[in-house]
């Protein structure tokens, strides 16, 4: 039990798994979307197109929060914007948008003289330095994802499914991609303090998508999405307090873990649930 108990006595580590919980959450409301979708291309851009505002944000000794939100900001209006573009594929316009935003980070933390320091505290995190005002800010941020999710549900749902039927029941499915770019971006913003931007990736689509098999609607993704982070979060503080590797790495990875267990475990499930007397075809 002292194995288990004694990192969590450390008031940081604490907050750590705090801060990790809420972002959990956060993630698993965005991030149930961006698999239905089929969005994973379009997070791991805009996470990437948060580097250049946290960077001139740290560079200018500014707020990295409202950095990431002003990036996040550019990036969701030039999705949206290339995404009307004719004869331009929205794959095209979504892989120019993160390399040039990637680039452009790149190229203002290299104006700062602890660049590498700098560059890999913003693409790895450290979620053992979140701050009690931090864990607030969290909190507050998952209260308007929930909001949003609750209020964009219906017009999510048929955008997720049927974009033309969305359009015949009038959801505005363009106003509702928009609404959900925005909470991807909150998603993202949120995240990207605790496991920076480079593996934020892992906490909004590992645990959405190792909770597919298993719930039978999308509010049920989300609640297991949610606990699978949660339990990423804490084991991978664990982990990460008694081997001395990286926190937000750690949890990334064991969400990374998790889905592939749950992919396992689906295969079993399913192999075993087959009726005896049905054998699999024969093929020539």
């Amino acid at each position: 039990m002292e194995w288990l108990t004694d990192p969590f006595e450390a008031t940081f580590v604490q907050r750590a798994l705090w801060g990790g919980m809420l972002v959990s959450a956060i993630c698993a409301l965005a991030g149930t979307w961006v698999v239905l979708r089929g969005m994973a291309f379009l997070g791991d851009a805009m996470s990437h197109g948060l580097l250049p505002g946290v960077a001139l944000a740290a560079l200018l000794g500014g707020n990295l929060l409202l950095g990431a939100l002003l990036s996040a900001a550019v990036m969701a209006a030039g999705v949206t914007a290339l995404g009307r573009t004719p004869k331009l594929s929205q794959d095209t316009g979504i892989g120019l948008l993160f390399v040039g935003m990637l680039s452009l980070g790149v190229i203002v933390v290299s104006r700062s003289q602890s660049f590498a320091v700098e560059l890999t505290g913003i693409l790895f995190g450290d979620v053992l330095a979140v701050r009690a005002q931090d864990v607030l800010l969290l909190g507050g941020a998952l209260v308007a994802a929930l909001v949003v999710s609750v209020l964009g549900h219906r017009a999510f749902l048929a955008l997720a499914f049927d974009v033309r039927k969305a359009r015949t029941l009038g959801l505005r499915p363009r106003l509702a991609h928009g609404v959900l770019l925005g909470l991807l971006a909150l998603a993202i913003v949120a995240s990207f303090h605790i496991v920076g931007t480079l593996l934020v990736l892992g906490l909004l689509i590992a645990p959405p998508a190792a909770a597919l098999p298993w719930a039978r609607s999308v509010p049920g993704v989300m609640a297991l999405a949610a606990l699978l982070g949660v339990t990423a979060t804490f084991c991978g503080l664990l982990l990460s307090w008694h081997l001395g590797t990286a926190a937000g790495a750690t949890v990334s990875a064991l969400a990374v873990c998790l889905f592939f267990l749950s992919r396992l475990a689906s295969a079993v499930h399913h192999r075993d649930a087959r009726p005896s007397g049905v054998r699999p075809a024969a093929t020539d």
